[in-house]
């Protein structure tokens, strides 16, 4: 039976190989990416331009509930931003302090679907948004496990929903031994960041 720790390598095995398909993916749909920017070879744009919904149709098919509840997903832009302001404050001031490396926001938050030439303006707004959101979500998920490793690298007694990428460094629940003889070095554990 393999242990955990042997597990969460097999996980990185996994999540390597993963990202070297998403890389094939570049071939297959003539594309390449060059520092942040994406391009596609110009008969595939045009190809995408004659793909691309008009407006009128792309509301119509959306529906009345949906036109209706979309202010409602907008709003949650306001406490998003709040969010980004805090938890960016937080960083700059505290990891220094705490010797923690910080999060590159850019590695989370990731907006290149909107020059996508198959979506239509409200699509690209909408995926713009969704970039950000997800991006942010998944930015402060990895600022939160940088610091509660520094803090608390305890795993939990009960199944979690998800784990952030510190997590398995943590001690196990329960581990008083280990406790008092690895804390101070699991919370300054960041060597595999650089």
């Amino acid at each position: 039976m393999p242990t955990i720790q042997e597990i969460m390598e097999q996980i990185k095995n996994l999540e390597k190989r993963l990202s070297i398909e998403f890389q094939k993916k570049q071939e297959e749909f003539f594309y390449k990416i060059n520092g942040r920017k994406v391009r596609f070879d110009k008969a595939t744009r045009e190809y995408h331009k004659t793909l691309m919904t008009k407006v009128r149709t792309y509301l119509y098919r959306a529906g009345i509930l949906k036109i209706i509840t979309a202010p409602l997903v907008w709003f949650c832009i306001i406490p998003a931003l709040f969010l980004d302001f805090v938890v960016m404050i937080f960083q700059l001031i505290c990891f220094p302090v705490y010797k923690i490396p910080k999060v590159s926001r850019s590695d989370y938050i990731v907006l290149d679907r909107h020059s996508l030439k198959y979506l239509n303006v409200i699509e690209k707004v909408n995926c713009v948004y969704c970039g950000y959101f997800n991006g942010l979500m998944a930015f402060v998920l990895e600022v939160g496990g940088r610091a509660e490793q520094h803090w608390c690298p305890i795993k939990h007694a009960r199944k979690i929903g998800s784990t952030h990428s510190r997590y398995n460094k943590f001690l196990d629940y329960g581990d008083a031994d280990s406790h008092k003889k690895e804390i101070e070095r699991i919370k300054q554990d960041f060597d595999d960041l650089d």
